[in-house]
């Protein structure tokens, strides 16, 4: 059904996809509570998180950027100006509502370092894809095997606590998401 791996030379020879829906930047805890009232019907959604970089050894930052995304709509919540209000909380917290991302254990630690919580529904891909016979286990890898695409990952290192973010930046954040969030969805639809 899926290659177990993909090389560097066969992803670059795949087209390249980024999200195309609607990308919502949330700055404002009134914007999370609307947000959220929305976000809370989801039964799914691709989950990912992003950190401005620190280029000094034995320095971090907090988180700046969670990411959550459905197949047409992605919300970018910048924790450094809204934090992690408890509706925000309740949908991480919530065992209904799945959140499919890769490497989530450290996104997690690095959510629960503002806010403690009890993180539930959380669906970790690199553990999913070994049942369907692929090593490989990256995101954009893994976007390659079973969306057939390849994503840019140019804006990983970019300082995501900017004023304002570009529209690269979004695009990076909105795709890393809603990729997780179609490889969750492609993967559980071959089972049903």
């Amino acid at each position: 059904m899926f290659v177990s791996s993909i090389s560097r030379e066969e992803l670059h020879q795949l087209p390249l996809g980024q999200f195309n829906g609607r990308i919502h930047i949330i700055e404002k805890t009134a914007q999370v509570n609307r947000v959220c009232k929305s976000l809370s019907k989801e039964p799914i959604l691709g989950f990912d998180t992003e950190t401005k970089p620190s280029f000094k050894k034995g320095s971090s930052n907090r988180v700046s950027l969670l990411q959550l995304a459905t197949s047409t709509d992605a919300y970018l919540f910048r924790l450094h100006t809204t934090g992690l209000p408890k509706v925000l909380l309740k949908i991480l917290s919530n065992p209904k509502i799945i959140k499919a991302g890769i490497a989530i254990h450290d996104d997690i630690l690095h959510l629960t370092s503002v806010s403690q919580f009890n993180p539930s529904g959380f669906i970790e891909l690199q553990k999913l894809v070994k049942e369907y016979g692929i090593e490989n286990s990256g995101l954009s890898k893994l976007t390659g095997i079973i969306l057939n695409f390849r994503i840019s990952k140019s804006q990983q290192l970019s300082n995501w606590e900017h004023e304002v973010l570009t529209e690269a930046q979004q695009c990076y954040a909105a795709t890393d998401a809603w990729a997780a969030y179609e490889i969750y969805k492609t993967l559980t639809e071959l089972t049903i």
